[in-house]
């Protein structure tokens, strides 16, 4: 929606005008490319309740404003070329803590209809995307550079078991259903044939994959069981690179359980009958740099060889492949004749913004969704920075369950090492003073220390969302982040993250 003016009124008593924070909106409203993803009405509903969520609690029964220098609840952005803006909802000093949105190609979000579709450059990505399926709340989707290796995305149709000899039947271009992205006739089918004692799969016709270098992959595709006679397992494989570890790699996902067999795969429910597998990860040696993926239809969980009776009638679709380095399959990358690449996300608001963090007090807070914190590199969710002896920040920590949390202030750190952080959908705070920090996660305290005393020396200059300057991106979704002039008490803090 472009040009829409709101008038909300207040929800919160106190000193909160709700109204006049949410009226930036109204004011930029008019600019060439300012766009609000939700309509009035749940802009109304949804932002409204978040805000004053940020901006009061009730303890006891008394609420208390909490007077936040910075929201961000992603709502509102514009764009013009690979630079963006993704507006705040309030921040103090007015105006000052819009955050630039810096990508320098498209990239692709699963959107409010619950649809795939594409952004273009410089527009933040408002990913709704829920693990049932279906649209939920907008959530700031923030990834690090990624590259398809797969050519011709949605076509994988070359059978070592011809239909002839009972073989899998090939259709590109189906319009049985709609793909994720919501096109028609883009889909791929495949009916399983009568051939026993065989696999029964498909691969790309012609066409290898060469990655440039040894390391970490991932392979991914969306699949989709028939309405009838519907194929219940299925697997993925990376196959053809002589070295390859684990050997074969391939990995069984259950289609009618929606759940990934193999340790170390994943499956996502993107809704209307589809969901993303993707594989566990795999190790391609040097020199093993061309080969190619395999989709199967499956008889078990364990085994790609059929019975007698074949796979007859055992219908499924595919749409989207995807190969990719490293652990973590990221948004999905079209692509053509060739590869397809995304640049990073890089989202940050520098200059004039230390009226939005205290200096020897104060609070940040993110609302974040983890979808595998476990398989995912060292990266930063929030970072206010000045310089390498005065900055704060909360980052998720490689090669395990849990983050860390540092105010380093005239180069004095107090630090929260390895704070385990479930899946799904976290509410952190972080209050910081002198003599009294704590940090709170869903509702309960995880750490205090009260030993330091210091302020900064110098102050803040950059606000960063999801990475640093440096890279470790966040690589998932944030719901919303805010900051406080004031280290907020503790009774504030777990109502805050409840």
């Amino acid at each position: 929606m472009s040009g829409a003016v709101f008038t909300l009124g207040n929800s919160v008593s106190g000193s909160l005008s709700l109204g006049s924070a949410l009226s930036k909106f109204g004011r930029v409203a008019g600019q060439a490319g300012f766009t609000i993803e939700q309509e009035e009405e749940t802009l109304n509903n949804t932002v409204t309740s978040r805000y004053a969520g940020l901006a009061a609690v009730t303890v006891s029964g008394v609420t208390s404003v909490l007077n936040p220098s910075l929201v961000l609840i992603p709502s509102a952005y514009n764009t013009s070329g690979s630079t963006g803006i993704l507006y705040s909802l309030h921040s103090k000093p007015n105006g000052v803590a819009d955050f630039v949105v810096t990508r320098a190609t498209e990239g692709t979000r699963f959107n409010s209809v619950g649809r795939i579709s594409t952004v273009g450059s410089g527009d933040a990505r408002l990913d709704y995307y829920t693990s049932g399926g279906t649209a939920g709340t907008p959530a700031l989707l923030v990834e690090p550079a990624a590259t398809n290796l797969a050519p011709n995305a949605n076509l994988m149709n070359q059978q070592d078991t011809p239909t002839a000899s009972g073989g899998v039947t090939f259709t590109t271009g189906s319009t049985d259903f709609l793909a994720p992205d919501g096109t028609s006739a883009s889909i791929n089918k495949y009916v399983g044939g009568a051939a026993s004692g065989v696999s029964q799969y498909t691969r790309y016709t012609g066409t290898t994959i060469q990655p440039t270098a040894s390391g970490i992959y991932t392979f991914s595709i969306f699949v989709r069981p028939g309405a009838t006679n519907p194929l219940n397992f299925c697997s993925i494989e990376a196959g053809l690179f002589s070295g390859i570890s684990p050997d074969p790699a391939r990995s069984f996902f259950s289609l009618s359980s929606g759940t990934a067999i193999t340790s170390g795969a994943r499956i996502e429910n993107y809704g209307n009958g589809w969901y993303r597998l993707i594989s566990a990860p795999f190790t391609l040696a040097a020199g093993d740099l061309s080969g190619t993926v395999l989709f199967s239809l499956a008889p078990s969980g364990t085994s790609t060889s059929w019975a007698a009776s074949g796979a007859t009638n055992l219908t499924v679709y595919t749409w989207g492949a995807q190969f990719e380095a490293g652990s973590v399959a990221t948004s999905y990358i079209p692509t053509t004749t060739g590869t397809g690449s995304r640049s990073a996300d890089v989202i940050s608001v520098s200059g004039a913004v230390s009226g939005c963090i205290g200096q020897t007090e104060g609070t940040i807070y993110a609302e974040v969704v983890n979808t595998l914190v476990a398989s995912y590199a060292e990266a930063y969710v929030y970072r206010v920075f000045a310089d390498a002896n005065n900055e704060i920040w909360a980052r998720k920590e490689g090669g395990g369950n849990t983050y860390s949390f540092r105010w380093r202030a005239n180069s004095q750190n107090t630090t929260f090492l390895n704070v385990a952080v479930p899946n799904g959908v976290n509410k952190i705070a972080f209050g910081y003073k002198s003599g009294d920090t704590a940090l709170f996660l869903n509702g309960s305290q995880v750490a205090t220390t009260n030993t330091d005393v210091r302020a900064f020396s110098v102050n803040p200059t950059t606000i960063a969302l999801g990475s640093t300057s440096s890279g470790q991106f966040f690589n998932d979704r944030i719901r919303a982040a805010a900051l406080y002039t004031t280290r907020l008490t503790n009774a504030e803090l777990a109502a805050l993250t409840l």
